[in-house]
């Protein structure tokens, strides 16, 4: 999730609902609701941990964000290295693995009906228009970084929709993986509480949806993916300028990208 997080047109949501734990990741944040904090003020001390223990499921979370932050930390410069020195090979690679997304999700539908097309081609075309637009010029101040670090969170739980991606629209995108290459902790931890808050709001609407409205919460959620492949599209066409013997490789790439999350498929479990 972390390493699909920092590339812009990548979405760390789609990398958790391939490893199926898209809807244990949801429920996890949506339950904390911050109750630990009431017997704290009053003193309760063991009423509070057995309250934290209650509401945050440590087991689950820790280890998620611990890999989410290695991955920020050491893959960052991995990531934009390729981006930058293979553009079509790596774009190439995540436009295999966001349509073997949409398939796999696509089969997990009970039913196709007009309702969950409309939705799905609804997603798609929103997705589309917003992947379209062009950077917002903005500047770098600690509010502006806690609020984009709230909306961009929102993103990165989406499938589909890259957080990444919207930072690049808020114009923070590059000035965020500078902070994360030389550690300004200061401008990290700022982002990092904006997107906290932004996440335990969003989770709440999601997990509401996914429960009460799962069918029409996922053909959104696979008209949101197929909408998403402008971005991957736009960079391999402009890298290869369509020539044959460039997108061959490329297509070799895809390929094999959308065999691995076929075979990734088969061996978690998905959301119930």
């Amino acid at each position: 999730m972390g390493s699909a997080d920092i590339v812009p047109g990548v979405s760390g949501g789609t990398m958790a609902l391939i490893t199926g734990i898209y809807g244990h990741l949801i429920e996890a944040i949506s339950n904390i609701k911050f109750g630990f904090l009431k017997p704290l003020f009053k003193g309760d001390f063991k009423g509070f941990w057995n309250q934290l223990l209650e509401e945050i499921d440590f087991k689950f979370l820790i280890p998620l964000l611990l890999g989410i932050g290695v991955a920020f930390l050491t893959l960052a410069k991995v990531v934009t290295y390729c981006m930058d020195t293979h553009t079509a090979l790596t774009y190439s690679f995540f436009l295999g693995l966001i349509i073997a997304s949409a398939v796999v999700l696509f089969k997990k539908l009970n039913k196709l009906d007009i309702k969950t097309i409309l939705f799905a081609v609804l997603g798609a075309v929103l997705t589309y228009i917003f992947v379209s637009l062009n950077p917002i010029a903005a500047n770098h101040s600690l509010l502006v970084l806690f609020i984009s670090g709230m909306i961009a969170i929102c993103a990165m739980i989406l499938p589909g929709v890259s957080g990444s991606f919207l930072l690049l629209l808020l114009g923070q995108y590059k000035y965020m993986l500078n902070a994360l290459h030389e550690l300004h902790f200061t401008e990290i931890i700022v982002f990092i509480v904006g997107a906290v808050i932004g996440i335990l709001g969003f989770s709440k609407i999601l997990n509401y949806l996914l429960k009460n409205h799962e069918e029409v919460t996922m053909a959104f959620l696979i008209g949101v993916m197929l909408g998403s492949l402008k971005v991957p599209a736009v960079e391999i066409v402009n890298s290869t300028a369509l020539n044959i013997s460039a997108i061959f490789p490329c297509l070799i790439v895809a390929i094999i990208a959308f065999v691995i999350i076929l075979i990734m498929e088969t061996k978690f479990d998905y959301i119930e």
